[in-house]
């Protein structure tokens, strides 16, 4: 999986899943990426990226293209990608470790399901406990409602209509 974390609103993007990654296909899901980012109108400063043989020199020279500067973490340092590591983490516990994945396509669902959650309903302590794109609630009283993610694995609470 090739994922990119907006550190500002800790808003997690997956680029894609394959079983083999290497170095055109990593190049390639960075060009798919960098043609979404720019009629969105989103702005990149940096990209921080580890020294994995993956990320070839085509990779870095995408995210030039536009502009943005590519840091490479020193060898053997994870507190360097701290975001990054724990967004494996996260992904991991909270999801991951408990499903049985079939196949890549099966994965994608999955990631979807739970990146949708991860950025519209789930707390993070570092956004005083808002989610990185939170959902505009009207303030009302009244009944609260569940809303099962991933087959009922995570459940999400909201007022009843």
């Amino acid at each position: 999986m090739l994922f990119v974390i907006e550190i500002e609103r800790r808003v997690v993007h997956v680029l894609g899943v394959t079983a083999n990654p290497n170095g055109p296909w990593v190049t390639q899901v960075a060009r798919n990426f960098v043609s979404d980012l720019e009629p969105g109108g989103r702005r990149l400063r940096f990209v921080v990226r580890d020294r994995d043989t993956k990320f070839t020199t085509s990779f870095d020279e995408v995210f030039a293209s536009i502009g943005v500067t590519t840091v490479k973490t020193p060898v053997r340092s994870p507190r360097a990608n701290a975001f990054a590591e724990r967004w494996v983490r996260t992904v991991r516990e909270d999801c991951l470790d408990h499903l049985l994945v079939c196949s890549r396509g099966h994965l994608e669902r999955i990631l979807a399901e739970y990146v949708e959650h991860y950025n519209r309903a789930r707390p993070h302590r570092g956004l005083e406990l808002s989610p990185p794109r939170p959902v505009a609630v009207p303030e009302r009283t009244g009944a609260i409602g569940r809303r099962d993610v991933l087959g009922g694995l995570i459940h999400e609470y909201e007022l009843a209509a």
